[in-house]
């Protein structure tokens, strides 16, 4: 198969008991963009005249949500962004891999036009490194 249909994947934030909620009516979800620095470390006498690098420090980066906007089932939400400290949360792929990860809520963005559906846009700051469970 060449590809997994992304349809069912869930996006779920921990609750007061330990356990996992899903969060409602995502319409769109990008999943954390990590990254990382590097370090230059050519001199004078690098091999060939080639640049040298080290790997330097990783970004865990942000997690991207987009959902049909119901003020009963994510303005609870809105509370996240009074937290300084992280949350965690979990993305689950249809294939049954899960993404762990902690992060802060850095913006929450509502739209009520006037001739189209509520939607609002969430952005997540991952501030830890994911921890990916493969499928079995």
């Amino acid at each position: 198969m060449a590809g997994i249909d992304a349809f069912g994947t869930t996006l779920s934030r921990e609750d007061d008991a330990g356990g996992f909620e899903p969060i409602a009516n995502v319409t769109s979800l990008s999943p954390p963009n990590i990254s990382r620095e590097t370090l230059d470390v050519t001199s004078h006498d690098s091999p060939n005249g080639y640049m040298e690098f080290l790997g330097g420090l990783k970004d865990p980066g942000e997690v991207s949500v987009e959902v049909n906007y119901d003020p009963s089932q994510h303005d609870k939400l809105v509370d996240d962004f009074e937290e300084d400290d992280p949350i965690k949360y979990e993305i689950a792929f249809p294939d049954g891999t899960v993404w762990a990860f902690e992060a802060i809520l850095t913006a929450f963005e509502p739209d009520a036009p006037y001739d189209d559906k509520l939607t609002a846009e969430m952005t997540l700051k991952v501030t830890s490194k994911p921890e990916i469970t493969e499928a079995a």
